[in-house]
């Protein structure tokens, strides 16, 4: 934790300032910034070639076997490029013949993956020679079905995952507010997934008779999150060949790498990374300033709503929270606006149980800390559109500590890396 007059922000593509010559704010950041050195090919590969619970590659891929190399989409941080760019070098080297790769984009219930966007997720030299496959969560036809699981939930997946020998999975970790992380098993279902099978998965997070989340579910926990354990048994459907997670500094190099076995390399990354990304505050704060720490994680508001997620664990109830966010993509749905049509969140909840969507829980999510806390939201976003959320619209850091009184001569707390770090109260 750190005090410091000048706090720079991630804002889209670009850094924005809250001046702090009071002292009043405390950064919620860690001590030692070294870990944020980014990994070399070199260690990278040193890393692949040491598995965790794994043979290593040259040992499951046999020559003129195909690969399936599964990539996150636009809204993640994950050193996609560096790594995609090591792993079809060292398959080709294994003897698979470039027409035998493809790629493909976990984009679940997400937009397509645009042409710039490829290229800068694969780098120009893999989107020229291997071939990219583009998931569609509501076509049919790009569907297989493979029963249903024993809670009842409909396994449909991409069809491409049962056409390939190898199914390679990639990915970043970070927490996630109701699947305890992201990366390993995500990059299957939700990221591959019809959306049937995705809201199905989706809904384990809610408790309809309380109106609230099911016990279990929450950022960092996997053991007993409903929603974790199914989407790894649909995972398991696919039996990935093998796994590469990295985790992301602020530029979105990879600083750490965990390669083998998709089910163990998985858990040990979401492990250590809790370990490491636990901030121990003594108390919450009335005032609190987060920022997603600027693109792809402020891309639109349903994934900015991660922050916010996180910035509620160290504000306090009936507290101001500046969300910091471009949105440049808006809400992230076109739809995303018409939950908010509910009186409350309660009624909201009471909706999802009759006609649950994905995108309305995260709107149930939104809603339930716009009641709890003061939101103002520093973005692009519509006034309006802001307002129909039950949050205040700002166009700055200032005008947002003016419409929250200044937040008075409270102290409060800037987070300035998202939600790559969870505020815990010791």
């Amino acid at each position: 934790m750190k005090f410091m007059s000048s706090i720079e922000l991630g804002y889209g593509r670009e850094r924005i300032s809250l001046v702090d010559e009071g002292g009043r704010f405390e950064v919620l950041a860690p001590e030692d910034e070294t870990a944020d050195a980014p990994l070399s090919d070199a260690e990278m590969g040193a890393l692949i070639d040491d598995p965790v619970d794994s043979q290593p590659l040259e040992d499951i891929i046999s020559p003129n076997e195909s690969v399936l190399i599964v990539v996150s989409d636009a809204t993640r941080a994950t050193a996609s490029g560096q790594v995609v760019n090591l792993l079809v070098r060292r398959l080709v080297q294994l003897g698979v013949a470039p027409h035998d790769l493809r790629v493909i984009f976990a984009t679940g219930i997400h937009r397509p993956v645009n042409v710039a966007e490829k290229r800068e997720l694969l780098t120009p030299f893999v989107l020229q020679r291997i071939r990219t496959l583009d998931h569609n969560a509501d076509d049919a036809a790009q569907h297989v079905q493979l029963g249903t699981t024993e809670g009842g939930t409909p396994i449909e997946l991409n069809r491409a995952l049962a056409e390939h020998d190898h199914v390679i999975l990639t990915g970043a970790i970070n927490f996630h507010y109701f699947a305890g992380f992201t990366g390993g098993r995500k990059s299957i279902c939700p990221g591959l997934a019809s959306a049937r099978t995705v809201a199905a998965t989706h809904m384990q997070a809610l408790d309809f008779e309380t109106g609230g989340r099911r016990a279990g579910v929450g950022a960092g926990r996997l053991d007993g999150n409903a929603v974790h354990e199914e989407c790894e048994r649909i995972a398991a459907e696919v039996a990935p060949s093998f796994l590469v997670n990295t985790w992301t500094n602020e530029r979105g190099e990879a600083v750490r790498l965990y390669a083998g076995d998709w089910r163990v390399a998985h858990r040990l990354a979401c492990a250590e990374y809790a370990d490491a990304h636990a901030l121990k505050i003594a108390e919450k704060r009335s005032l609190v300033v987060a920022a997603c720490g600027g693109w792809p994680h402020d891309i639109n508001l349903i994934q900015a709503h991660k922050t916010l997620d996180m910035a509620a664990h160290a504000c306090t109830e009936g507290g101001t929270i500046i969300l910091v966010a471009e949105c440049a993509d808006g809400t992230g749905r076109a739809d995303f606006l018409r939950w908010f049509e509910a009186e409350n969140s309660h009624a909201l909840a009471a909706r999802l149980r009759d006609s649950y969507a994905v995108n309305g829980q995260t709107a149930w999510s939104l809603l339930t800390k716009a009641e709890r806390f003061n939101v103002q939201l520093v973005s692009r976003l519509d006034a309006d559109e802001v307002r129909r959320m039950r949050m205040t619209p700002a166009r700055t850091i200032e005008d947002a500590l003016a419409q929250a009184g200044g937040g008075g001569d409270a102290h409060g707390y800037v987070m300035p890396h998202g939600a790559r770090f969870m505020p815990l109260v010791a």
